[in-house]
């Protein structure tokens, strides 16, 4: 079954749009204000992974023309799934519950704070805002967690569990972020696309963004590519590279290359994402495909790789 991408939202300081990553804005650029582009309805008491998520969450639905003005859903919500990719995500939500349980007790945690305590926050609260009913699935994998991310959505495509997934990485930038990195700033943004199979997106008449090939997970860089390269029959025209200090020499010799995570901060959970939008913007600026995103390394002794196709004229 082909998956296609449909929908495309990108919230970061630097970029707003598919195409504006590949040539961001001013280094200077302020943080994202997530009530600015949702409205602040909602947002109280939610961590800013969340706040980031609603944002790209609702970009991504409005460009596949999944929502109405009043932001509801034109499908049959059982049949769209969520899944969302963040190594980071409400790392403050859960530092500053601890700390009040460790200098008091359990019993002076906020009531606001414990049910945004659980890992998948960010992907509940997403379908809860939207209305969405299909699997909801949150992963914290690790360097390719959002691969891995895009990869699970579109096996509940071809798997026939429903006929759209809503795909997003979100990290965001603050105090306990930083602390838990190392003072690494993060990308403080989100990314999300719209997966949906190509007989679901014809009966809707909506084009294709990007034609999602081969995914592949295995133990080390060279084979991924490798395993890549043969299933897309040669070498890509853009090699996304995944976020680590040394890249082994004699990959993919002679192919451009970029690097997300060098150009907007270190992106972890949401790097797989912001690679399947910024091929969108590459193949909407009339560039070549195919694009090899990729992620891990050998040190991380995990990585995986994508196949990201230009869609039929």
């Amino acid at each position: 079954m082909t998956v296609l991408v449909t929908g495309v939202g990108v919230v970061l300081p630097r970029a707003a749009s598919a195409r504006e990553l590949i040539e961001p804005g001013l280094a200077d650029a302020p943080p994202v204000e997530p009530k600015d582009l949702v409205g602040r309805k909602g947002l109280r008491y939610k961590d800013r992974a969340t706040q980031l998520a609603y944002c790209s969450a609702r970009a991504a639905l409005r460009d596949a023309a999944l929502l109405d003005d009043e932001d509801g859903l034109k499908v049959a919500a059982l049949g769209v799934a969520v899944v969302v990719s963040s190594n980071y995500g409400n790392i403050d939500t859960v530092t500053r519950a601890m700390d009040t349980i460790t200098r008091e007790t359990a019993a002076a945690g906020s009531p606001m704070d414990l049910p945004n305590a659980s890992s998948n926050v960010v992907a509940s609260s997403v379908a809860i805002r939207f209305g969405l009913r299909g699997p909801n699935l949150m992963l914290c994998n690790g360097a390719t967690s959002g691969l891995d991310a895009l990869r699970w959505g579109a096996d509940l495509i071809r798997a026939g569990r429903v006929s759209r997934t809503l795909v997003l990485g979100v990290e965001p930038d603050n105090e306990a972020v930083r602390a838990f990195v190392g003072g690494t700033p993060t990308v403080d943004g989100s990314a999300a696309v719209v997966l949906e199979s190509a007989e679901a997106a014809a009966g809707r008449g909506v084009p294709a963004l990007a034609v999602l090939g081969a995914g592949v997970r295995g133990a080390g860089l060279a084979t991924t590519l490798a395993r890549l390269t043969a299933s897309a029959g040669g070498p890509p025209a853009l090699w996304q590279v995944p976020e680590t200090d040394t890249l082994p020499e004699g990959l993919l010799d002679g192919v451009p290359r970029e690097d997300l995570g060098a150009r907007f901060g270190l992106a972890s959970g949401a790097l797989g994402v912001l690679q399947c939008a910024a091929a969108v913007g590459r193949f909407a600026r009339g560039g070549d495909g195919p694009v090899f995103a990729s992620s891990g390394s050998d040190a991380d002794d995990a990585s995986a790789g994508l196949v990201l196709l230009r869609p039929a004229a």
